[in-house]
């Protein structure tokens, strides 16, 4: 059996060796640097394609921008979908005392930056995207991009009087979360990416505070069509965590579909080269057409 951290990084490397692509137009939804979506045309041409929305992971951290997610938009493009791919606010690029890594994610700026994000896409693919069929929307991230896609996906459940609540379901065909930090409670059980959500939530009281308001496995049902794609040697984001997902929306009454990849880690679902990046845009496919 492969060392499961040599593993990993062999499959991060293979992942992040392709060469970045740049969009076809890109436009901001906000004044901030980093409130930004690139648009993807669909390589074959046609008209009315699906749009995917895609949020990229990196632990909410600033060094991972969606750069690192473009070969993976482009591969979804070149399968005949629109794809806009969605920057936004995440945490300090400096590193924290003693070498660590720099910090996760902001609040309440990076939850401000996807709601607005989602609200701006159709309008502003209606007018950089032409190709795209804005009645078909499927939602996908990866990691830490895949905690954001299902907490987008069910902002019409958020508490009432949070600034992100919608009054009604968000218009998605679905979500396809990819190896996504669902449940933050697990997730913070097995220190997933480095504590990253209690940096990202705080902890103690704020923890306890925003939670309700930020974790996807407390924001059920949804109503809307759900799909977690995950690898069963996922060493970054363990499988664990999506269980735990797939758990708590069956006690709410809600069926999330899993699909578990044998002998994937947690990089081959964003890897062009991958076999297992097929089965995700497949996946997608099965929701968007």
């Amino acid at each position: 059996m492969p060392d499961p951290a040599a593993r990993d990084a062999a499959e991060e490397a293979s992942a992040f060796s392709h060469p970045a692509v740049d969009p076809d137009a890109s436009a901001a939804y906000g004044a901030h640097p980093d409130q930004v979506v690139d648009f993807y045309a669909p390589r074959d041409g046609r008209t009315n394609a699906p749009l995917v929305i895609a949020l990229h992971g990196g632990a909410w951290r600033a060094p991972y921008d969606r750069r690192h997610l473009t070969p993976f938009v482009d591969f979804l493009a070149r399968r005949g979908f629109a794809v806009a791919s969605v920057e936004y606010r995440r945490g300090s690029d400096i590193p924290r005392q003693g070498g660590a890594a720099p910090v996760a994610g902001r609040w309440p700026e990076t939850f401000d930056d996807v709601a607005a994000a989602m609200d701006a896409v159709p309008e502003l693919a209606a007018a950089h995207l032409p190709q795209a069929d804005a009645r078909r929307i499927v939602l996908t991230g990866h990691s830490a991009g895949g905690h954001l896609a299902l907490w987008a996906a069910a902002r019409h459940v958020l508490p009432a009087g949070s600034p992100w609540r919608l009054p009604a379901p968000p218009a998605l065909r679905g979500v396809v979360a990819l190896a996504p930090i669902a449940h933050l409670d697990r997730a913070v059980e097995l220190g997933v990416c480095g504590d990253a959500v209690t940096e990202l939530l705080g902890d103690g009281d704020d923890f306890a505070a925003r939670a309700p308001q930020a974790d996807p496995s407390l924001l059920l049902p949804t109503g809307i069509a759900t799909t977690v794609v995950q690898g069963r040697d996922d060493v970054v984001v363990p499988p664990a965590v999506a269980e735990s997902y797939a758990e708590a929306a069956a006690r709410a009454g809600e069926t999330v579909g899993c699909t578990l990849l044998e002998e994937v880690g947690h990089f081959p679902l964003i890897d062009p080269s991958a076999d297992a990046c097929a089965v995700v845009a497949e996946e997608i496919a099965q929701l968007a057409w």
